[in-house]
């Protein structure tokens, strides 16, 4: 392609990254179709009026992103990749917020970039349910939510509760799942222009999600055991963050666990420098390592967020939030205000299901699955470096020399399984490079189609990117 040069109109950032990312915008709409040829780099920089070590660095991110390939004395070309709905011309939403992940799955390919419960026959108690609720209250499906029941509360307080501690239930509030409390949480605490602390890898939707509504990200540190309590404080004491959010057991994606001296000093230093923090618990519910919660160390300034999706059924989106007392009528108004409401049905059934011994029932099974699952993972990728745990559906995968997150995780889709690179959890703009994947593996089909996509996995590992490799 001759004609085409990046538009650089609503990017931002340093030069390199702009040329890298308004590519992979036309690449992704499908402006540059699969093995289009990119201009030579001389040729583009001329065009542009930049350096040919600019377009060098951009070409090199793009590479390393998995978009293209270099072929010696042939030039730069796109890779074969999923497409994306056109969005309306110089709209930066999509390219700003949407992640890594393409908006639709491929057909047919396997979702290993997905942690949702694993399939083990939760229809079955969900059918019976939904069958029992819509008989014994007509009444309120056919109406609006105005209040919460207090058994709805109840159960919120059942599944937070860890160990012997249990919050109190009219702390309760429950949500349209994880990610909507977390959101309501940042509408509730924080305003425009505030910050919210993350580190650097973790689930990145909800940095995403703050930066949407007008917040602003700063990072913290972290190492193997999680955040770096000292460089928590740096952070507070130079960036004042109204929020932070902490994943403190089965952090997504590293799957380290809080000590429960780290929970300590991190709850004295938050208190220091008047931080509230968002405690995300959703894998805590299949890891339960009876650890003090955050919630239980500091309950004055800890939001403690749970719910069903990990352990029970992701699409009954089930969950709740334990508040601070004095945050708890704020938050069910922001939840109301940002949602529209809890809808009757999802309340009810999530808190049948918890409340009847259904939840725990599957969660059981759940756990044993993914004890199943994650042994195969120990025995197919021994002798690689990785992270994983007997109790969570993903794994934390080194790549080995001189494999890249991207260029892997392209080789993995045009092998037929999807996973998700680094950049997926990356909570801000870094260039810290882990070389490092996270492969889910609580696909919904047979056990079988599962080991034979890590099986897929660990050859591409042991053969190494010599089909991607791309030229400078």
């Amino acid at each position: 392609m001759t004609n085409w040069l990046p538009d650089l109109a609503s990017t931002e950032g340093p030069l390199y990254v702009r040329i890298a990312d308004a590519t992979e915008r036309d690449i992704k709409l499908g402006r540059l179709s699969d093995g289009a040829k990119l201009p030579p780099q001389r040729d583009i920089a001329y065009d542009m009026g930049v350096t040919i070590g600019t377009i060098s660095r951009a070409y090199n991110l793009l590479r390393e992103r998995g978009l293209v390939s270099g072929e010696v004395g042939r030039g730069t070309y796109v890779l074969a990749a999923q497409r994306e709905a056109p969005a309306p011309a110089g709209d930066p939403v999509v390219a700003r917020f949407g992640g890594t992940r393409p908006l639709t799955a491929p057909a047919g390919k396997l979702r290993f970039d997905t942690t949702a419960a694993v399939d083990v026959g939760q229809a079955a108690f969900v059918a019976q349910l939904m069958q029992d609720i819509a008989r014994d209250y007509p009444g309120e499906l056919a109406s609006y939510t105005r209040t919460l029941a207090p058994h709805w509360l109840e159960a919120g307080r059942r599944w937070l509760a860890s160990g012997d501690w249990a919050p109190d239930a009219e702390t309760i509030t429950p949500h349209l799942g994880v990610h909507a409390a977390v959101v309501a949480i940042i509408a509730a605490v924080t305003n425009p222009g505030d910050r919210l602390l993350c580190e650097h890898l973790t689930y990145s939707q909800v940095a995403r999600s703050a930066t949407l509504i007008g917040r602003q990200v700063c990072l913290v540190d972290s190492d193997r055991d999680g955040i770096l309590p000292e460089d928590f404080e740096r952070v507070c004491a130079r960036e004042h963050p109204k929020l932070a959010f902490i994943i403190s057991s089965g952090q997504n994606p590293t799957l380290s666990a809080l000590p429960e001296e780290r929970r300590r000093q991190i709850a004295d230093i938050a208190r220091k420098y008047n931080v509230f923090l968002i405690e995300d618990y959703i894998y805590g519910a299949l890891v339960r390592d009876r650890i003090p919660l955050l919630a239980e160390i500091a309950p004055d300034r800890t939001f403690l967020v749970g719910g069903l999706s990990k352990a029970v059924a992701a699409g009954v989106r089930g969950a709740w939030v334990a508040a601070p007392d004095h945050f708890s009528q704020r938050l069910r108004v922001t939840q109301k205000m940002t949602s529209g409401g809890m809808p009757f049905i999802l309340a009810e059934l999530s808190a049948q299901l918890v409340l009847s011994g259904a939840a725990d029932e599957i969660r059981a099974r759940v756990v044993e699955e993914i004890g199943i699952r994650e042994r195969h993972v120990r025995d197919i990728f021994a002798g690689h470096v990785f992270r994983s745990h007997p109790c969570v559906p993903f794994f934390w995968l080194q790549l080995p020399e001189p494999w890249l997150s991207g260029t892997f995780k392209q080789a993995a889709l045009n092998e037929g399984v999807l996973i998700d690179d680094e950049d997926e959890f990356k909570a801000g703009r870094s260039s810290r490079v882990y070389h490092h994947v996270r492969v889910g593996f609580s696909e919904g089909r047979e056990r079988e189609a599962v080991l034979a996509g890590l099986h897929t996995l660990r050859r591409l590992l042991d053969g190494g990117p010599a089909a991607y490799e791309t030229d400078s």
